[in-house]
């Protein structure tokens, strides 16, 4: 069986571009997953269609093989682009290996270590009151048994820091009182902020709200600021979302920096790569939380990942029962009393729906443009 083509279109939600990856073979079987929209959508999607020349005629079952032609191909330390491009075509390597063999993914690797996988979902709300309402919301409807928050009041970059520190206390309170103290409260700062000072001063702000853990708590380009900020932050600290395969991740474990990390398969180089960098955490006794905040084909194989990880800690998810979530699968994810059911077809267990593609195009988009006080572009 060799590969014959590769193809990247766009699954558009009406706030941003999953770009779906897919590898076909002349034994008619194709492979598919999802690579990471990492800003320039559209450069993601050609450096795939660039990839195609490279793997016409590879064996797709030889999967760590390809994997070293695309990174190594590159020629430099890759970037957020070409590791995200890497990163869809792994997915669906993988996903043509499960239905060759006809066994699920997990299987491939390593076999279930749990029969569900415990998830998360975000809630949002302008006021402190209403964040506590959506929160009550999503553990009413969805069982959910954790959740994340933002402590910054949405637009409130231009709010003097002593304002944001209230407005932090006062959102993690709403929420606590919302849910009661059973329900696990992340909380993420969305990386706004450059001092571990500042950073330790929110944590003790909300640290008697029992947060499960402190997300992006300032900058990722740097370990070593985070590392200090570890060393006295009485909440457990995570991030990763933002770095790409094992050799960054390897950096960030051996400075201590982190308790949880949080890869993105879709960025970071596919389940091949967040395999790697699950067994480096794992030496280091750190718990893998994985970014999942695109759509429900990066789902399925986080909880492929999730099946057969030990030190999985929890997903984060968005529900898929309504608008286009609800229509990207054949068989959409079981969600019950807030964990997810693990797939059990080969493969990853699931196929788009006939005409999605064609349905929710590519549309351009941007993140919003958030100014500080002085006009400053902050933080996004």
């Amino acid at each position: 069986m060799r590969i014959t083509g590769l193809a990247c279109d766009f699954i558009n939600d009406g706030a941003r571009n999953w770009p779906i990856v897919r590898v076909y073979t002349d034994a008619g079987l194709t492979g598919i997953g999802e690579a990471y929209p990492v800003g320039p959508d559209k450069a993601v999607a050609e450096t795939v269609r660039y990839f195609q020349d490279w793997l016409v005629g590879f064996d797709p079952l030889d999967g760590e093989r390809v994997w070293h032609e695309l990174y190594a191909g590159s020629r430099f330390p890759t970037g957020s682009v070409i590791t995200a491009a890497i990163s869809g075509v792994d997915q669906a390597l993988w996903d043509i290996k499960g239905k060759v063999l006809d066994t699920p993914v997990y299987q491939l690797l390593g076999g279930k270590v749990r029969d569900r996988v415990r998830v998360y979902q975000s809630a949002h709300g302008r006021t402190p009151q209403a964040l506590g309402a959506d929160a009550r919301r999503l553990v009413e409807t969805y069982g959910y048994t954790a959740l994340k928050i933002g402590p910054f009041r949405p637009d409130g970059d231009a709010d003097p820091w002593g304002t944001q520190l209230d407005t932090a206390e006062r959102r993690m309170a709403a929420v606590r009182g919302a849910v009661g103290d059973a329900v696990d409260i992340g909380v993420d700062a969305h990386a706004k902020l450059l001092e571990p000072a500042r950073a330790l001063e929110m944590a003790e702000r909300i640290r008697a709200f029992r947060p499960f853990f402190f997300e992006e708590p300032v900058r990722p380009e740097q370990f070593a600021p985070l590392a200090k900020l570890a060393q006295q932050c009485p909440i457990p600290i995570a991030t990763g979302e933002c770095l790409y395969t094992k050799f960054e991740f390897q950096q960030l474990l051996a400075t201590g920096a982190a308790d949880i990390i949080q890869p993105d398969v879709c960025v970071t180089g596919g389940l091949t790569e967040l395999k790697k960098i699950a067994a480096l955490a794992e030496a280091h006794y750190v718990s893998v939380a994985p970014h999942n905040p695109l759509g429900p084909l990066a789902t399925a194989v986080n909880v492929h990942f999730a099946a057969a990880a030990p030190n999985f800690l929890i997903l984060e998810y968005h529900a898929d029962d309504t608008g286009v979530r609800a229509e990207v699968l054949d068989e959409p994810m079981r969600l019950e009393d807030g964990y997810l059911a693990i797939p059990e077809r080969p493969g990853l267990g699931v196929d788009l729906t006939e005409g999605i593609l064609e349905k929710y195009p590519y549309a351009p988009w941007r993140r919003g443009r958030p100014t500080r006080a002085d006009g400053m572009l902050a933080y996004i």
